[in-house]
């Protein structure tokens, strides 16, 4: 009987990471009926099912379980290989897989990219944007080479490094023409009138600890982006807290008015976090470096 292959390895991890066929085919990228035909044919191979199909997804047998624990110490050892392969002076002969989060991503690429390219010459990056759980599984299964990220990395998972870049402080966005006085005391903010990103985005989570709320005492618009809360703001219907890094460009035309925060005030520390077991290091820790110099600017 033939062995699986990595791929159809790959397809089943990617299963039973997401929970769901089409979620694990996105980020394959693939379509989904290849990769539910991989799967049904590794399933065939081994004589019964690895998932149980349910009606919002999916979710693994016990057989499956073992599978998946299997497959992915192959996996894990192949990525190692292709890693030592690639390996050329320090540097991958592939692009970078760079994960970033969504409340930084749209603020901080424009200006960075470009001096990535200037900087490091030879140095092809492949650039994603997810939030913070799927940038930490990517760099689990080895998907992403590093992520940057807005939090601390959660115990449990492979060891990581971290590189601190630099401190995010929140500002308070309001209505144009309000009156509010600076700086403004988070105790003193109106938090009936907080408009907050939808659950997933740890921004959110920061901004509620920030204000000491719970998430039933807020307005959520499910809004995906800030750029659509900024839009709520903006007429009238409420008041949020954004990061400094998006000020440039969410604040264009005067739209809203942004209020400093009294002391102690509230922000975010962003960093750039990789598996401690790479051999590109060095490379990472230059790519922290441009960040730095690059949002010095």
């Amino acid at each position: 009987m033939p062995s699986p292959t990595l791929r159809q390895l790959q397809y089943a991890a990617a299963v039973a990471r997401t929970g769901h066929f089409g979620r694990a085919a996105e980020a394959c990228a693939v379509t989904q009926p290849a990769l539910s035909q991989q799967i049904a044919a590794l399933e065939a191979q081994c004589g019964t099912a690895l998932f149980d199909r349910l009606s919002g997804g999916v979710r693994l047998t016990p057989f499956g379980q073992q599978f998946i624990d299997l497959a992915q110490e192959v996996l894990d050892s192949a990525e190692r290989v292709a890693t030592l392969i690639d390996t050329h002076a320090g540097r991958p002969n592939r692009p970078v897989r760079f994960g970033i989060i969504p409340t930084v991503a749209p603020y901080l690429l424009p200006h960075l990219f470009p001096a990535l390219t200037a900087q490091m010459p030879g140095v092809a990056f492949a650039v994603s944007e997810s939030r913070t759980e799927q940038l930490l599984d990517g760099l689990t299964d080895g998907s992403l080479d590093l992520a940057l990220i807005a939090t601390t990395p959660p115990a449990g998972g492979p060891k990581l490094t971290t590189a601190a870049l630099f401190e995010d402080d929140f500002v308070l966005a309001t209505p144009a023409g309000d009156g509010d006085r600076e700086p403004v005391a988070l105790a003193a903010v109106d938090t009936s009138r907080m408009l907050l990103l939808d659950e997933g985005h740890c921004f959110r989570d920061q901004a509620l600890a920030a204000c000491g709320l719970t998430a039933d005492r807020t307005r959520t618009f499910a809004a995906t982006s800030l750029s659509t809360i900024v839009e709520f703001v903006a007429n009238g219907q409420g008041i949020t807290l954004l990061p400094e890094i998006a000020l440039r460009k969410e604040t264009a035309g005067d739209r809203i008015a942004i209020h400093r925060l009294a002391s102690p005030g509230a922000g975010r520390m962003l960093s750039l976090v990789w598996r401690e077991a790479t051999p590109f290091a060095a490379l990472f820790e230059e790519i922290a470096a441009v960040i730095r110099r690059t949002h010095a600017v």
